[in-house]
């Protein structure tokens, strides 16, 4: 982890070394309304962050510097934004500037969610989207991704929650901010199949589809990638290997410049047909190595099961 979020001192410390300000964690939860903002922030705050909801964007860098002034009381600080126009959001940019210019690391997590599984869950609660205005509860959604593609394309985690529930969500929060220091990277190999689309949440996405399917090998089709006699198969095949032996050394490459850049989280989508044998095969395979460089690798197999 950056040690510009642990011990900075903050600018404009008094001289004469009076009082030592330690700048704190801070975490800005937004994301799609609808898509379990409420869930992730709560989570936070049952992890001992400090979770302010609703602040206004121009009040953020005050609320960073309150902090830093609280003696350690207030370590880590997640504020949920949400949306309430064009201008509301110019604020937020100009916070990030100023929080930028003061050397305060700062982490996004934008939570995202088809318009299908969205659209559900204002119906099953009876409450019109909060854009939608006149129109329908999709007009909605559209105005507000317009508003937020912007915000999305800075975020550090994207989490798309449109099959997850809330134990699911709230899982994987605790994955990457339940602990103590954090390391310097985490990454998220998530096996899927095409058949089921592509994953919203990734940063990479991989292509296993040039390899032979086990789903046509009749005594292999019940087993999934994470057995022996499937994984076996997958990379006894031609290309199975090096593919593998090349891609790692490609993420190694990458980690370097996200470790430079302060990117924390990277999610790889490793995709098949059906999600179920050598999407699943690599995906495991994918995050041992990942581990054994140092990286903190959490495996995901979005679709084994569905079939």
């Amino acid at each position: 982890m950056s040690e510009q979020s642990r011990g900075a001192e903050q600018p404009g410390t008094p001289p004469g070394g009076e009082e030592t300000l330690t700048i704190p964690e801070l975490v800005i939860i937004s994301g799609m309304s609808g898509a379990g903002r409420s869930t992730a922030a709560k989570c936070l705050e049952d992890l001992g962050w400090f979770v302010v909801d609703n602040l206004p964007p121009a009040l953020i860098p005050t609320m960073v510097d309150l902090g830093a002034r609280s003696q350690g009381n207030v370590a880590r600080i997640a504020v949920v934004v949400d949306v309430r126009g064009r201008s509301f959001f110019d604020s937020l940019r100009e916070s990030l500037t100023d929080l930028d210019t003061k050397g305060v690391t700062r982490r996004i997590v934008f939570l995202e969610a088809s318009d299908n599984a969205l659209v559900q869950r204002f119906e099953s609660v009876r409450r019109p989207h909060p854009l939608q205005g006149d129109g329908r509860i999709v007009d909605g959604i559209a105005a507000e991704r317009d508003l937020l593609r912007e915000l999305r394309g800075d975020a550090d985690l994207v989490i798309d929650t449109s099959n997850l529930n809330v134990h699911e969500l709230r899982a994987k929060m605790d994955a990457q901010f339940a602990g103590g220091d954090e390391p310097e990277l985490r990454a998220t190999v998530m096996s899927f199949g095409y058949k089921y689309g592509l994953p919203v949440d990734a940063d990479h996405v991989v292509d296993c589809r040039f390899l032979p399917n086990p789903h046509w090998v009749p005594e292999l089709r019940p087993y999934t990638g994470t057995s022996e006699e499937v994984s076996g198969y997958v990379f006894n095949q031609p290309g199975a290997k090096e593919f593998l032996d090349r891609y790692a050394e490609l993420l190694q490459l990458i980690a370097t410049g996200y470790r430079r850049e302060g990117k924390r989280y990277v999610t790889i989508a490793v995709g098949c047909t059906g999600g179920k044998h050598r999407s699943v095969a690599m995906s495991e395979r994918l995050a041992r190595r990942l581990a054994a460089e140092g990286v903190e690798t959490v495996v995901v197999h979005r679709d084994m099961g569905r079939e």
